[in-house]
């Protein structure tokens, strides 16, 4: 689902690594001496570093993992450019993920959704009149049905209630996997009331092609970045603050915790004191949703020269959407395709042969039993993943969106926390989770 199209005036034109706090009279805090251990170097982490230390601070990154980008992960084993989390930049226009794309020599490729094909069971090509009128309907119904939410009430729950002949269509299901539990979280837990919740911006959306980890690797040139380190521990009680790491203690003045929400719920590092009741109430109700994506490879193409491919099974979450990778690949023969909610969560227990067994099921059900096995695949498994667990924040039922804003509270002047569950206007994107590292570092350099 397209987040509604509304964009703080305050963001038009963002600057790279500048924010509307830039406008206040500059002071110098250069050489001021102070430390800042930023936990986690994912893109908000990394921007939060460069700017402090463009400033002065003398920083240190504690990564758990042998690399920079948390979820913005490349595989390249097979010679392409695999991204396991975020793919597209979403709204080119305004977006500082555009600009700084570019700075980082990132490049991407136009992907047009009318560009595509839909087919039902027994391979059955769905005309697009007949797609495009569902689509134009469900566009309605998401506009109008908060309407009838409730605090208590699930999305599913209203959308079954209001439109039980759809229940059980295939393309419902279809649309309702794609456009709403790919974007927003599992239909069962997702918000009735704030399903519909976040800003985006304008424009078309852009895929990565040579990697969106480039992004990443940009920004951490000349940062002091420590791989490896896993945080099981940060006391905030002193004066100094204390981060201990693979048993190593690291003493800051600020300290500013970007691990994703899924690391926060499953209380992977203790905080000491425990963090405010209300920062913990937020980290238990702000959802977080589960998507898995699925690279596979042939030596020749047999699928429709187009850049979707969509199949409407019985089961609404599993392997329903192919992207075709060969649209900006042209040498390469590739399928791209997905998994949301608990099917996600479901193929973290299959073996790769099972996996390939369901999607080929599928693919051949549209293209017959005669098309090759594929070569390769890569797959992603973001629920057990220990650095993340789960792919990114939603709204689910009892969220409320000051949740977000509690997530984003400083504690004590000392503490901070930035990541994409800590922005309520872009939660869920890597502009969101770049802007939060970027205020956080506002927050820190307006202390000096």
């Amino acid at each position: 689902m397209q987040r509604r199209k509304f964009i703080k005036s305050s963001l038009m034109g963002l600057p790279v690594l500048m924010t509307a706090t830039a406008c206040k009279p500059k002071r110098d805090v250069s050489a001021n001496k102070k430390t800042v251990v930023i936990v986690g170097a994912g893109i908000s982490g990394l921007a939060a570093a460069k700017k402090l230390r463009e400033k002065g601070f003398d920083v240190i990154i504690l990564e758990a993992q042998e690399t920079v980008g948390g979820r913005l992960r490349t595989n390249r084993s097979l010679g392409i450019s695999f991204d396991e989390g975020a793919s597209w930049i979403h709204g080119i226009k305004g977006n500082p993920i555009t600009a700084l794309a570019r700075q980082a020599g990132m490049n991407s490729y136009h992907t047009v959704d009318k560009n595509r094909k839909s087919y039902d069971l027994g391979g059955i090509l769905r005309s697009a009149t007949t797609y495009d009128r569902a689509e134009e309907e469900l566009h309605t119904i998401l506009a109008t049905m908060v309407d009838s939410g409730s605090t208590t009430q699930s999305f599913e729950t209203v959308f079954n209630k209001l439109y039980p002949e759809k229940a059980n269509d295939r393309l419902w299901k279809f649309l309702l996997s794609t456009y709403v539990t790919f974007d927003c979280g599992d239909l069962d837990n997702l918000s009735s009331l704030l399903y519909h919740e976040g800003e985006e911006f304008g424009g078309i959306e852009e895929i990565a092609t040579n990697g969106y980890d480039t992004i990443a690797r940009f920004l951490a040139k000349d940062l002091h970045i420590q791989l490896n380190q896993r945080v099981a521990k940060i006391d905030y009680s002193g004066s100094k603050i204390k981060v201990t790491h693979n048993e190593n203690i690291a003493e800051a003045d600020y300290v500013l915790v970007t691990v994703p929400l899924g690391v926060l719920k499953s209380n992977a590092i203790e905080f000491i004191p425990n963090l405010p009741a209300v920062k913990q109430n937020a980290i238990q109700k702000v959802g977080m949703n589960c998507v898995n994506k699925f690279l596979l490879t042939w030596d020749n193409a047999f699928w429709d020269d187009v850049q979707y491919i969509s199949y409407t099974p019985e089961i609404r979450d599993k392997f329903n959407y192919f992207v075709n990778v060969k649209k900006f690949h042209p040498d390469v023969n590739a399928l791209m395709t997905f998994a949301y909610a608990d099917y996600a969560r479901q193929t973290e227990t299959m073996t790769d042969t099972e996996i390939i067994h369901e999607i080929m099921s599928h693919l051949k059900d549209i293209y017959g039993n005669s098309i090759p096995h594929p070569t390769n695949m890569l797959r992603t498994k973001w629920q057990s993943n220990e650095n993340a667990f789960g792919a990114y924040s939603y709204t689910a039922v009892g969220t409320e969106m000051q949740h977000f804003d509690d997530l984003a509270e400083e504690v004590n002047d000392k503490l901070f926390f930035a990541g994409e569950h800590t922005e309520a206007d872009y939660f869920s994107t890597v502009h969101g989770a770049y802007l939060s590292g970027i205020r956080e570092a506002d927050k820190i350099i307006a202390l000096i």
